[in-house]
C-alpha cells in the first residue's frame, strides 16, 4: 500500500477531533436565547427584531451548508472549517458591539449564519461518512451529534454566569474566543482513505458523476425528497425552542436561571438521545425511527404547554424534548449516505439541512412576530405539534435502499 493510500490518523482521533469541533461550534449558537432579554431591554427593541436576526442566521446557515459541503467535497474540509470558525467568531464580536438592528442582523444573522454553515456538525458528519470505516459510521454519527448536544449542555449555564458577572457584551466576546480551537482541531480531519476504502468509494459513488448529475439524481428520488421535507419540522421546532424558550419561561414568572438550565437539560438529554439514535439506526428501519422521534416531540410539546410552567416542569420538558432533539440527525444522515454513497454526501446532506434551516428561520421569525402581535407564543407551540405529526407521517413511505444506477462497465 503506497503512502497516498494510508490514513494519516486513526479512526479514534478522527472521531474525537470531530466531536470536539461539533461541541465547540454548537455551544454559542445554543445559548443565543439568553441574550434576547438583555439586548432588547438595553436598546428598546422588540422580540421580533432579535428574532429576525436569529431567523436570518438559521436561514443562511442552511443556505450556505450545501455550498460549504460542495467545496469541502471538492477541495477538502480543513480550509472550510477554519474559515467558518473565523466568520462565526467575528459574528459574535459584532453582535456584542451592535447598537442598531442592522448591525445585529449582520453580525448575529449573516456572519454567524455563514460561519455555522462552514464549521458545524453537518460537515463533521459528512467527514465521518467519508473518512471512517463503515463499521464505525452509525455510532460516529450519533457521537458527533451528541457532542454538539453536550455543547448545548455546557454553554448556556456558563453563558448565564458570564452575563451576570461580566455583562452580556463580554459574554459574547468570551464565546468568540472559544471558537479558535476549531482551527487546530480541523487539521486532524485532513486524512486520506485506505486503499480498500478508496476502492469501495469508487464502486459506490460513480467517480465520474458530476455535481449537476448528483443533484438531478437526488431531487428526482422520491425518498430523498420526503426525507428533506420531513427535516423542515426538526429545524422549526429546535430553533423556536432554542431562541424563545428563555423568554417564554421569563414571561411565566420564572427566574432567568430556569431558561438556562432548561436549555442545558435539553443538551445533556440530547447527548444520550443522539447516541441512542445512532445505535438504533443500524438496528431498526430508519424511517420508523424518524417517525417515532417526530411523534414523540409532538406529544412532549403538547403536554408541556398544557401544564402550568414551573422550574420542575421546565426541566422535565427539557429532558424529554432533549431525548428527541437532534436524534433525527443520525438516521437522516445515514439515509442520505445509504441512498447516494459518500462522494457528495456533504452537499446532499447540506440540502436536507437547508430544509431544516428554512424551518428554523420560520420558527424563530414567527415566534417573534406572533408574540409581538398577540402577546404569547401559543400559536407557534401548537404549530410545532401539528408539524411533528405531519413529519412522522411523511417519513413512513421512505424506501431504504441505494438509488438504482447503471452498472459500471469493466475496463
Amino acid at each position: 500500500m503506497n503512502s497516498a493510500a494510508k490514513r494519516s490518523h486513526a479512526p479514534e482521533i478522527i472521531v474525537v477531533a470531530g466531536c470536539l469541533i461539533a461541541l465547540i461550534s454548537f455551544g454559542p449558537r445554543a445559548s443565543a436565547g439568553l441574550f434576547q432579554i438583555p439586548m432588547t431591554l438595553q436598546f428598546g427593541w422588540g422580540r421580533d427584531t432579535f428574532g429576525l436576526a436569529l431567523a436570518i442566521q438559521n436561514l443562511l446557515w442552511g443556505l450556505g451548508a450545501p455550498f460549504a459541503g460542495a467545496i469541502a467535497d471538492r477541495f477538502g474540509l480543513v480550509r472550510v472549517l477554519c474559515v467558518g470558525a473565523l466568520l462565526y467568531a467575528a459574528g459574535l464580536v459584532m453582535m456584542a458591539y451592535a447598537t442598531t438592528p442592522l448591525q445585529l442582523h449582520f453580525g448575529a444573522g449573516v456572519l454567524i449564519g455563514f460561519g455555522l454553515s462552514a464549521c458545524s456538525f453537518n460537515l463533521i458528519l459528512a467527514a465521518f461518512g467519508k473518512l471512517l470505516p463503515e463499521s464505525w459510521r452509525p455510532l460516529a454519527f450519533g457521537a458527533g451529534t451528541a457532542a454538539g448536544s453536550f455543547g448545548q449542555f455546557l454553554f448556556p449555564p456558563i453563558g448565564n454566569i458570564l452575563i451576570e458577572t461580566l455583562g452580556w457584551q463580554q459574554a459574547l466576546v468570551v464565546f468568540a474566543f472559544t471558537l479558535l480551537p476549531v482551527i487546530p482541531l480541523a487539521t486532524m480531519l485532513a486524512m486520506r482513505k485506505t486503499g480498500a476504502a478508496v476502492g469501495q468509494a469508487a464502486a459506490a459513488n460513480l467517480p465520474n458523476q458530476t455535481i449537476r448529475q448528483a443533484l438531478g439524481e437526488a431531487f428526482k428520488h422520491r425518498s430523498y425528497v420526503l426525507l428533506v421535507l420531513g427535516f423542515f419540522t426538526c429545524g422549526f421546532q429546535l430553533a423556536f425552542i432554542t431562541v424563545h424558550m428563555p423568554a417564554y419561561l421569563k414571561d411565566a414568572g420564572l427566574p432567568a436561571w430556569v431558561g438556562g438550565w432548561t436549555l442545558a437539560a435539553i443538551g445533556l438529554a440530547n447527548a444520550a438521545g443522539s447516541l441512542g439514535s445512532g445505535w438504533l439506526s443500524s438496528r431498526m428501519p430508519k424511517r420508523h425511527l424518524l417517525a417515532w422521534i417526530y411523534f414523540g416531540r409532538a406529544v412532549a410539546i403538547a403536554a408541556f404547554i398544557l401544564i402550568p410552567a414551573s422550574p420542575a416542569t421546565a426541566i422535565i420538558f427539557g429532558i424529554t424534548i432533549g431525548l428527541f432533539w437532534l436524534s433525527t440527525v443520525p438516521p437522516t444522515s445515514s439515509l442520505v449516505m445509504l441512498m447516494f454513497g459518500t462522494k457528495y454526501m456533504a452537499m446532499l446532506y447540506g440540502f436536507a439541512f437547508f430544509s431544516h434551516q428554512v424551518g428554523g428561520f420560520l420558527g424563530v421569525l414567527l415566534g417573534g412576530i406572533l408574540y409581538e402581535r398577540f402577546g404569547s407564543y401559543d400559536i407557534v407551540w401548537w404549530l410545532s405539534v401539528a408539524l411533528g405529526v405531519a413529519s412522522a407521517l411523511i417519513n413512513l413511505p421512505i424506501v431504504e435502499k441505494p438509488v438504482a444506477r447503471p452498472q459500471a462497465q469493466p475496463a
